[in-house]
């Protein structure tokens, strides 16, 4: 297995966090991960993104020409990043604030309302990150389950149990977004 992923959204969404949880969660199944971060000099608002690789081998760069999936929180991660799918790979659009669609119609393409989810989940749009690792999670499935679900545990321990569960809800509610929205295929 390789899986070569793009998390990219503005700061204050939780891409890298996102990114962490997958290489964690990787990590806690034997699995090589690599996660490499890139954002500016802003705290929140402004741009960030993440690459994670999964591979069963050895990880020889984390950087690639072409991905297998790109996750886009906001527009301008989905105007930079949809041209980086490959051709039959995976964009996963967050359609609560991404107005528009993509251009490409030789990828699976996935619109899911990660903000709404998150608040009509968990009463606050903070976990719209964790909604689309679900949706992630229930779309490429290299992962487990409950490997993700342990590496939320322990990312958010230091800040209680209400945080952990309102973070497994907004996790399963992910999962489940992909069937009940918009989607299109090549």
């Amino acid at each position: 297995m390789l899986e070569e992923t793009i998390l990219a959204g503005f700061g204050g969404q939780g891409v890298l966090m996102m990114g962490k949880l997958l290489a964690q969660a990787a990590m806690e199944e034997g699995t090589s991960a690599t996660w490499l971060p890139s954002y500016g000099p802003e705290m929140r608002g402004g741009t960030a993104n993440c690459i994670v690789v999964l591979s069963d081998d050895e990880i020889g760069s984390p950087v690639s020409e072409k991905y297998d999936t790109v996750v886009a929180m906001n527009q301008p991660s989905l105007q930079k990043f949809e041209s980086k799918v490959r051709p039959g790979g995976t964009l996963l659009i967050n359609k609560s604030i991404v107005p528009i669609k993509t251009s490409r119609n030789d990828v699976n393409t996935y619109y899911v309302e990660a903000n709404d989810i998150a608040e009509s989940e968990c009463g606050t749009n903070r976990s719209a990150n964790v909604v689309m690792l679900g949706a992630l999670q229930s779309v490429r499935q290299k992962l487990k389950p409950d490997s993700i679900e342990k590496a939320i545990a322990h990312a958010f321990e230091s800040k209680g149990q209400n945080v952990i569960d309102a973070n497994l809800k907004a996790f399963a509610a992910g999962m489940n977004a992909i069937d009940a929205r918009e989607t299109a295929t090549p």
